[in-house]
């Protein structure tokens, strides 16, 4: 028998067996990725106009925060653009420059010469927004919901943002929570997540009318309290993330990480779209 003949059979067989497992380990880490990829972190962060618990502007530290907890969407509401208070400095700029992100503005109110409301900052690309201002029952800061279609994995998702009403009667909070009920008619379909600051907690007339539409996130994959105010001693949970009640967005997990660049905490959360 012709020995050469029989090693370059084995050859070719160990050759082949290779190439085998080489695929099999490329195929399975394509999947897994493409499974990871699905999955992506919000935050909601009212960033008190750049103020910490020290007292001090610094946007430095919002922007580290962010990149730190691999946010892919945030949520910030308190901006300022071009206010008094903070030189005239340009909030969103800024933060779209420090985080590598991009920034959509919606001005709410006027404000020392400038601009006061919410942004959203993405890595993800911005298919289209818009604002709406609420009706407001009181003399004070106009507010409002800032809605942003993004593609996220091939997908639609409309990511909405607010910060409503502080005082004791909740009469205007309510209003408010109505007005979030009909501007998401139009985005009926798809999956939807709501973002800000709400001045309530959970169980309050507030909670119960945005929970018609939505899921709190905190409640379906938070762990403990979820406390976010004071930013130095949180004893109440009034920051939150919602997601629709749609079948193929999921919270995986929520956490509020530790910071003293605002007197809120952040919340973040990881999901995926099915």
């Amino acid at each position: 028998m012709n020995t050469s003949r029989i090693s370059l059979r084995a050859a070719f067989a160990r050759l082949f067996l290779a190439s085998l497992c080489l695929v099999c380990v490329v195929g399975c880490q394509s999947a897994g990725k493409q499974g990871a990829a699905r999955t992506f972190r919000v935050m909601t962060y009212n960033i008190h106009h750049g103020e910490g618990v020290d007292g001090k502007v610094d946007l430095g530290r919002i922007a580290d925060l962010i990149k730190r907890e691999q946010a892919d969407i945030v949520a910030l509401q308190e901006v300022d653009k071009g206010v008094q208070r903070t030189a005239r400095r340009d909030f969103p700029a800024e933060l779209a420059a420090l985080t590598g992100m991009t920034c959509i503005f919606s001005n709410n109110s006027s404000f020392q010469g400038g601009e006061y409301g919410n942004a959203v900052l993405t890595r993800f690309p911005v298919k289209r927004w818009t604002n709406r201002h609420y009706q407001m029952l009181r003399a004070g800061e106009q507010r409002g919901l800032l809605q942003v279609v993004l593609e996220v994995h091939g997908r639609e998702l409309v990511f909405l943002n607010t910060h409503i009403d502080f005082r004791g009667d909740d009469t205007e909070r309510l209003l408010n929570a109505a007005e979030m009920l009909e501007a998401i008619q139009p985005y009926h379909g798809r999956p939807m997540i709501l973002c800000g600051d709400f001045n309530d907690t959970p169980g309050s007339r507030t909670h119960q009318k945005i929970a018609q539409a939505f899921v709190d996130a905190w409640m379906a994959a938070g762990a403990g309290d979820g406390f976010t105010i004071p930013a130095e001693g949180p004893r109440k949970r009034i920051d939150y993330i919602w997601t629709s009640k749609d079948p193929s967005i999921e919270a995986l997990r929520l956490w509020v990480p530790a910071s003293e660049a605002s007197d809120h905490l952040p919340v973040v959360g990881e999901f995926r779209l099915r």
